[in-house]
């Protein structure tokens, strides 16, 4: 064909006005008036005079979008992106939940198992009571002075906590399956069960049987060095957050590693926006190729204990039932970090908010921006 031809074709070809789709229009309607609401919230939130950034990311529309504020390392100027690596605190609740999850899915488990059938060394008349039900529904009774605030100024090895655990007795007349009490020990408790029943390292377990099926990349429970610091590659650390208190006062090194225990495995997890982008997608949209795994992740999101009219308890996860709209979250926070993941399932949308420093309002996703994202 000559070229005056396709010169004489392509000319109105050139001319032809360009039309969106309906579909794309109402896409990007929906992403901007995501980002107003997000930006709206979050920003006052997260401005130049607070300490530390913020990164959050949103999954509606089966879309993500991501928002980044302030600085990893403020000394640094070293700003907030979205592969940038927060302190999770009880984030990673959520993760060892799902383990348990898992292995019932796989037989090779079972929720109303006493904790005691994989640690023989339980056998108080109280612990030999519980069950690894109890333990991941937070209604074990169990409350431990590990479980208090001030933060860790004293440690405890696996010996004495099993001490602990042996001659625990509560104060108020809890009874194992009764009650819900938030306690971190019985998540720590969990932990040693879950690695003497496939020996194998609480984060190997996590890795191999959680993240790699996901494809989160940037999500690590790394061994604690001498320092208290989390023991990373060095072009890993580099992405790590420094922590502040809700002052702005500067806690431990970047990548700091608080625990009231001495035995491995029980120091702070690390991820990022993104990672949590991909665990979004995973709860909402079922993206997960391993059936039961999915199954899994559904389970641990599913009421079995009501608190009141307002608030039940899943593994790990909140049950919250507010105007019209049923969130599924998880908040966590240390005096150097907040965190906060939430799902509205029914309408496929959710949010993650990861911050270096303590005392972050992370409510505001949970009673602000969840119910009004609900309203698209």
């Amino acid at each position: 064909m000559g070229l005056w031809l396709l010169a004489r074709i392509a000319v109105p070809l050139l001319a032809v006005p360009f039309v969106m789709a309906p579909c794309a229009v109402a896409d990007s309607d929906m992403s901007a008036q995501i980002r107003d609401i997000v930006t709206h919230e979050l920003a006052p939130t997260a401005t130049a005079a607070d300490p530390g950034g913020l990164a959050a990311v949103v999954y509606a529309g089966g879309h993500l979008d991501f928002f980044n504020y302030g600085f990893a390392d403020a000394a640094a100027k070293r700003p907030v992106t979205p592969d940038t690596l927060f302190n999770l605190a009880s984030l990673r609740k959520i993760f060892e939940a799902t383990l348990v999850a898992l292995g019932t899915e796989r037989g090779e488990l079972r929720l109303d198992d006493p904790v005691s059938k994989y640690l023989p060394e339980l056998h108080g008349d109280y612990i030999s009571r519980v069950t690894l039900r109890e333990l991941v529904t937070h209604t074990s009774g169990l409350l431990l002075p590990t479980d208090h605030p001030p933060w860790p100024n004293a440690t405890f090895s696996r010996d004495q906590f099993i001490a602990m655990l042996n001659a625990w007795t509560p104060q108020a007349g809890e009874e194992p399956g009764k009650q819900r009490i938030y306690t971190h020990a019985g998540y720590v408790l969990l932990q040693l069960a879950l690695e003497r029943r496939y020996g194998e390292p609480i984060g190997t377990l996590i890795e191999s049987r959680i993240l790699k099926p996901l494809g989160m990349t940037s999500t690590f429970i790394p061994e604690r060095g001498e320092d208290g610091r989390a023991l990373l590659r060095p072009e890993i650390m580099q992405r790590v957050v420094q922590g502040y208190s809700d002052q702005g006062m500067p806690i431990g090194p970047s990548g700091n590693q608080q625990s009231y225990y001495d035995f491995p495995g029980t120091g702070q997890m690390y991820s990022s926006a993104r990672d949590f982008g991909t665990l979004l997608r995973a709860c909402l949209d079922g993206a997960v190729i391993d059936p039961e795994l999915r199954a899994a992740l559904e389970m641990t999101e599913r009421e079995s204990f009501r608190i009141d009219a307002k608030f039940g308890q899943a593994m790990a996860w909140e049950n919250v039932r507010l105007d019209g709209v049923a969130v599924v979250d998880k908040p966590g926070g240390l005096n150097s970090a907040s965190a906060y993941i939430g799902l509205v399932p029914a309408r496929k949308l959710g949010i993650a908010l990861l911050a270096n420093r303590g005392e972050y309002p992370h409510e505001i996703a949970r009673y602000t921006i969840l119910p009004a994202l609900a309203k698209l």
